[in-house]
């Protein structure tokens, strides 16, 4: 493979009810064992409820502005400088905010137990609206790590 070969992004189609690319990717990372429609369902599930518990708001718009409020800004790589390892603040790109952001409700709202995924991913989703829940604190602690770590930005290039 060649030094400055770049990896093509895929083409996604937007999902059937909301033609969105962002809704397309959520329900591909929810997605287990190659069943597309079983997380379509409980995605959509989870907008009925949304849509049932924040009147106001459309559903839609709730979750986009859930996915925007938990991208980081900021996280650390370890970087290997003359014997020892440091961890450097870096801006994350664009892309790789929006998965992390994806990742990180998924991961909170599986770890919910006892209550069906569509219920668990709508308060996951309607936390993250709100900027509380867990997948919040994990971004906020990503936050507080580059901000500890702060004095070894000039390592970053």
């Amino acid at each position: 493979m060649p030094r400055k070969y770049n990896s093509p992004s895929r083409f996604i189609q937007g999902d059937p009810r909301y033609s969105n690319l962002l809704v397309t990717k959520f329900v591909n990372c929810m997605m287990q064992d190659g069943k597309k429609r079983k997380a379509l369902n409980v995605f959509y599930n989870a907008m009925d409820e949304i849509q049932n518990r924040v009147k106001d708001r459309d559903p839609l718009e709730v979750f986009m502005t859930a996915v925007a409020n938990v991208k980081p800004m900021i996280q650390v790589r370890s970087r290997r400088v003359g014997g020892a390892t440091y961890q450097v603040p870096m801006e994350v790109k664009r892309k790789r905010a929006t998965t992390l952001a994806i990742r990180w409700i998924l991961d909170s709202a599986r770890k919910k137990k006892g209550r069906p995924m569509h219920k668990r991913l709508a308060d996951e989703l309607i936390m993250a609206y709100r900027r509380e829940g867990a997948a919040m604190s994990t971004r906020d602690n990503v936050h507080k790590m580059a901000e500890a770590n702060k004095a070894f930005a000039h390592l970053a290039w």
